[in-house]
């Protein structure tokens, strides 16, 4: 990413005082010059940022690693933003989560903008222990012949590559159920082994509750059940099965739920198991909500689903 970030000689003046307090404060309006034959005179600033801030990757990664268009407007996008990590949200697994807040102040006439976001960290195959892989992984290809050997070899390059795939599994999966409209965090971007996404508040400041954690009223509980139905339909109608769904991996936010953790989606026609973690996933929610008062038979549900399939 550039590092040209400049304030005006005028603005400077005004704020020696505490220049060394805002390192990475960027430039304000830009004023006239008459010695510049360009209208205006720049000074550099110091650009040294925090133990925890970095500069926003988002212009320094591929295109297609970048979220899907049409982009919510709370996404930052500047060049000039920082990324901020502000604790852990999760451990798991197989990665960590983090929140981070991407922000950018004022520059001239645009006004200051930020967002908070969820920084999933994939860890090596040596730091995590998500023993089930393979079966997730069963009908998945590796392009890059290279990174296939170094995989079977259990490589320092192998394992990267290894972490890196769960990293893109996920962000491919969260693009193309996102598009569908199935309600998933907004995958921001990805790069290398962290996928920045979509942090689901609970309108108050913090983390949504997972649905395991709430006990909603039955009307409630209802409109929970027919969106986590349909967003179950519109993956099985895409040939996909979450694969480990259950009342811990969908967010309860308010009236609405939103479903998470997917590095494990599975085809179901491609994956020999493909309709066993189908029947899995309708077992494990279906359970819940009958506990929870309402009836649902999870066979039923599992046909529904099928229907959409074939």
């Amino acid at each position: 990413m550039s590092s040209d970030v400049f304030r005006t000689e005028h603005d400077l003046s005004d704020n020696l005082s505490d220049l060394d307090s805002r390192p990475a404060e960027l430039s304000r309006e830009s004023r006239p010059h008459p010695a510049d034959p360009f209208g205006v005179r720049f000074v550099e600033v110091d650009e040294q940022l925090g133990p925890d801030q970095r500069w926003s990757t988002w212009l320094d990664i591929e295109r297609g690693s970048r979220g899907p268009e049409p982009r919510p407007g709370w996404v930052v996008t500047e060049q000039a933003a920082i990324d901020t990590e502000l604790g852990v949200l999760k451990t798991g697994k197989e990665a960590d989560v983090f929140l981070i807040e991407r922000a950018v102040e004022a520059i001239g006439d645009t006004p200051a903008k930020s967002s908070l976001l969820a920084a999933k960290r994939y860890r090596t195959e040596e730091h995590r222990s998500f023993h089930r892989s393979a079966s997730y992984v069963e009908g998945r290809r590796t392009r890059n012949s290279r990174d296939s050997r170094a995989m079977a070899k259990k490589t320092a390059h192998g394992r990267s590559v290894a972490a890196g795939q769960w990293a893109y599994a996920e962000w491919d999966a969260l693009c193309r159920l996102w598009q569908a409209g199935v309600p998933v965090p907004y995958p921001v971007q990805v790069d290398g082994t962290e996928l920045l996404m979509e942090f689901i508040d609970d309108g108050e400041g913090g983390a949504a509750p997972r649905l395991a954690q709430v006990r909603p009223p039955k009307d409630r509980l209802e409109r929970y059940f027919e969106q986590l139905r349909g967003a179950m339909r519109e993956l099985a109608r895409a040939g996909l099965a979450h694969g480990d769904l259950s009342p811990y991996n969908v967010l309860a936010q308010s009236d609405r739920i939103v479903m998470i953790d997917l590095p494990q989606v599975v085809d179901i026609v491609g994956n020999p198991k493909g309709m066993d973690f189908l029947l899995r996933d309708c077992h494990n929610m279906a359970t819940w909500f009958t506990k929870r008062g309402l009836d649902i038979d999870e066979q039923e549900l599992f046909a529904d689903l099928l229907a959409m399939v074939f």
